[in-house]
């Protein structure tokens, strides 16, 4: 089942999904997805859909050693993931645009482990190797060092812009930005986004087509 939602998912643009999410009104408008901040940086590789994996992230300060241990744990946790997995980074240093949070390497070593993207509230750097690679970034932006970065704890909630993302959420995102799919929605999902749908192919056959007349307009929307 789970392959066949994620699958599903991936059909549905993401403006569509927040759409037909806001129809179940399982939460406030304004939540549930990352503002301007968090950029879709290769949309040229379509949507990404899959389970988070999360961790807390510093690149600031020295204030802790750099363990590597923190990183087997990380890899251990998108190795045991439900997949597709999607790795995401909050930096909790004072700096929320410091530095690069992942590279080529991190990267590469991520997408053998079963992960197909990285969300980052901070910058992410090897842009073109990444690319090629055909693992998805969604972050601020690039940064050309990854400064003191050190993983601090994993598989924790953790907030992207306000967006709290738990370990296991399915996250989805585009070009348009990214969102979080409420569980649970699996049954009565499909028949809202087909209602977004219908409607807005509706009113825009109407909007282009010869017959368009600004009080039928009114009246279509003002209901």
């Amino acid at each position: 089942m789970s392959q066949d939602w994620i699958a599903y998912l991936r059909s549905v643009d993401t403006p569509t999904l927040s759409n037909a999410i806001e129809l179940l009104r399982l939460r406030p408008r304004h939540e549930g997805f990352t503002p301007l901040e968090i950029r879709c940086l290769f949309p040229e590789l379509g949507r990404m859909c899959g389970y988070a994996v999360t961790a807390q992230v510093e690149t600031v300060t020295c204030s802790g050693p750099r363990e590597p241990e923190r990183f087997i744990e990380l890899y251990e946790a998108v190795r045991n993931s439900a997949k597709p997995a999607v790795v995401v980074f909050q930096e909790i240093g004072a700096y929320g645009s410091w530095a690069a949070h992942c590279g080529e390497v991190m990267a590469t070593i991520l997408s053998r482990m079963g992960a197909i993207g990285l969300v980052s509230d901070c910058g992410v750097r090897d842009i073109p190797e990444v690319r090629r690679l055909g693992f998805h970034y969604f972050a601020r932006g690039a940064v050309a060092s990854h400064a003191n970065f050190r993983i601090v704890r994993v598989n924790v909630p953790v907030q992207i812009c306000g967006l709290v993302v738990h370990p296991g959420d399915i996250l989805h995102g585009d070009e348009n930005g990214l969102l979080l799919v409420p569980a649970g929605i699996e049954t009565v999902l499909p028949e809202k986004v087909e209602e977004v749908r219908r409607t807005e192919r509706e009113l825009m056959e109407f909007v282009r087509g010869p017959n368009f007349d600004f009080d039928e307009l009114k009246r279509r929307l003002l209901g």
